[in-house]
């Protein structure tokens, strides 16, 4: 085997009239040497034109528009309306997201301190690096913020969040491991419009992020066969760093990947790691120097500092796949029905499978047929040993409990204990994307007396794959606006820099209209309560959930709003929703006309603290006499 430097990248033989200039994939990887029989790239040779008179950079333009276009069809019915549009089922997590936007706008406009933050859960705060601040991406997206409000960052984070993976992919794949445009093609419109992906893309921008991870995954190929180990491990480490400010979890799911396919190829061949251990150590070592030095603090804040908390809960830990969700359409495809799907995952944000019966028996016959390849059985490892763990602790089929799962081994481990099992599901998404990739490529070379029959049979099987699970617009539905007491500033004659404006109902992980309110004002008040993960009770170091320490007139209020029933007071409910307002150091309760129950709210409101008046659209109750410390 003939080993060749990663910045010597050989080019395809070039015809005059017919050919294109061609990067053949790098032979300087693990997995790919010039001489094997099973490397990643089709032969060299003589090719044609995909498009006929179009440049390479023409033909990466055309691809992009395409994807970009997709993107704006998913997220169209947002686009209507980015402030006055949430996805249905569930409000909180898009809050969520556009709050700590907001955070980003005063991280660069005021030098707030970026990673822990007191605006919500006031007084004790919350702690962003433990929770997903999404400051990668925040950041940048501060003249958005600015000019258009959070929503509308929102949706074009989650627009160019799934075209943008997607154009990543292809970009990778056409430049290192295919030949075939339609090959890269379909292998990054799968990795950016899975199912998986449509799932998240109506409330997690930050998964659906993953624009970083083929550029990661081809770096440390590339360190395998390094001549320049240290430089190409710290370019590794740079883009380590950016992706933990968008989201550790993936980043974690990357490198676990990374290592169960450079293994999978490893027991294939053996004699590979004596030209590998060395370069891929030296570049490892290196990226780990480097991204340990920038991540050190950051990290040290997440797991020691204020509001840190240790593994998440056990609700969230139990999140698995149904094997029967492998089979069924998202709900968000051509051939989904939300009906049909229930059951099959943890909830609607979380269908990390939905491959269809269709793609999934393809996958099947493409391992099959490929089965000799070193790169297609390595996939084939990966992408079934992570789908098995998705399934969870306990694996089930059509909702119905088989067996325990080897997750149930690996969950309290420290890092795992953080992690959504479901989510492994994306990894087996990649996987699936880069043998279709592999497969067109190969069929698209194949040298038969009727090649054309054979380029359109792979054509209709892609169609036949993925049609059923084609994209389709985000489900959405109406939510309340932000009340004009808060757009137009009035809330600042009430409202100190030590105090804090309380929404009722109290924000919590069912109630987030309060933290778009504050998101909407860039963060200029406090609030209590919210949507965020804390240790419980408030303990650094405890187990984690979702909210802050329990909240008695918060639980109250929260009922009022969804029953309608105004409950009977007594003193000791009064004395103790005055205790707390103190400990919240409340200036004024805030009550909108349009909320749900509004009347029961208000009057349960009057028993607890006396009469409010109406402001503009919301109902106010001044309390800063009730709460000051000093009467």
């Amino acid at each position: 085997m003939t080993a060749v430097p990663a910045e010597a990248a050989p080019v395809a033989p070039v015809e005059t009239v017919t050919a294109a200039p061609v990067d053949v994939p790098s032979a300087a990887v693990l997995v790919v040497d010039a001489d094997d029989d099973d490397a990643v790239s089709a032969p060299a040779g003589p090719r044609r034109r995909w498009w006929t008179g179009w440049t390479r950079r023409r033909q990466h333009l055309a691809v992009g528009g395409l994807f970009l276009l997709a993107a704006l069809w998913v997220t169209s019915r947002i686009w209507l309306d980015p402030a006055g549009r949430v996805a249905s089922l569930y409000t909180g997590d898009p809050a969520q997201v556009q709050f700590f936007l907001a955070h980003s706008v005063r991280v660069v406009l005021h030098g707030e301190y970026p990673f822990f933050t007191e605006q919500f859960n006031y007084p004790d705060g919350v702690n962003l690096m433990a929770n997903t601040a999404v400051l990668a991406l925040g950041i940048p997206m501060v003249p958005v913020t600015l000019l258009f409000g959070p929503a509308v960052s929102f949706v074009v984070l989650v627009t160019l969040g799934l075209a943008g993976t997607a154009m990543a992919w292809y970009l990778v794949l056409s430049r290192h491991f295919v030949r075939a445009p339609l090959a890269a093609a379909a292998g990054g419109w799968f990795c950016g419009f899975s199912p998986a992906m449509l799932s998240h893309a109506s409330w997690h921008p930050n998964i659906i992020s993953q624009f970083l991870l083929p550029f990661i995954v081809w770096r440390v190929l590339v360190l395998t066969r390094s001549r320049r180990p240290v430089r190409d491990g710290l370019l590794l480490a740079l883009l380590v760093t950016a992706q933990a400010f968008i989201n550790e979890e993936i980043l974690l799911f990357t490198a676990m990947a990374c290592g169960v396919f450079l293994l999978a190829v490893l027991a294939q061949e053996p004699a590979r790691w004596s030209a590998a251990w060395r370069p891929l150590g030296i570049g490892v070592a290196a990226c780990t120097v480097l991204a340990g030095a920038l991540l050190a603090y950051p990290l040290y804040v997440q797991f020691a500092g204020p509001m840190a908390y240790h593994g998440l809960s056990d609700a969230v830990q139990d999140y698995g796949n149904d094997i029967a969700a492998f089979f069924a359409p998202g709900s968000t495809t051509l051939g989904g029905n939300p009906r049909a799907n229930i059951n099959l995952a943890p909830n609607y944000s979380e269908e990390n499978a939905f491959f269809g019966w269709s793609l999934s028996l393809l996958a099947v016959a493409v391992v099959v047929w490929l089965r000799r390849e070193v790169i297609v059985r390595a996939l084939a490892v990966t992408g079934g040993l992570f789908a098995v763990l998705s399934l969870g602790e306990r694996i089930s089929w059509w909702d119905r409990e088989l067996v325990t799962g080897p997750w149930q081994l690996l969950v309290h481990l420290p890092l795992l204990d953080a992690v959504v099992p479901t989510r492994f599901g994306l990894i087996t998404t990649v996987a699936i994307g880069l043998l279709l990739a592999l497969a067109v490529d190969r069929a698209w070379v194949l040298r038969p007396a009727d090649r054309r029959t054979v380029r359109t049979l792979t054509a209709a099987g892609l169609a036949f794959a993925l049609l059923p699970i084609a994209p389709m617009p985000l489900r959405m539905v109406s939510r309340p606006p932000v009340p004009d007491f808060i757009t137009a500033d009035r809330w600042r004659t009430y409202v100190g820099p030590d105090q804090t404006l309380v929404p009722i109902p109290v924000p919590s992980m069912g109630n987030t209209h309060g933290m778009r309110w504050a998101a909407a004002t860039n963060l200029d008040f406090k609030i209590p309560g919210g949507y965020f993960l804390a240790p419980r009770n408030g303990n650094t170091g405890d187990p984690g959930r979702f909210g802050g320490r329990p909240s008695g007139v918060g639980q109250l209020l929260e009922e009022v709003a969804t029953t309608g029933r105004t409950p009977k007071l007594d003193d000791r409910q009064r004395r103790r929703f005055l205790d707390e307002l103190r400990h919240w150091r409340a200036a004024i309760l805030v009550l909108p006309t349009r909320q749900q129950n509004v009347e029961p709210l208000r009057r349960t409101v009057e028993e607890l603290v006396g009469p409010g008046r109406q402001e503009l659209d919301v109902w106010v109750w001044d309390v800063r006499t009730l709460t000051d410390r000093s009467v």
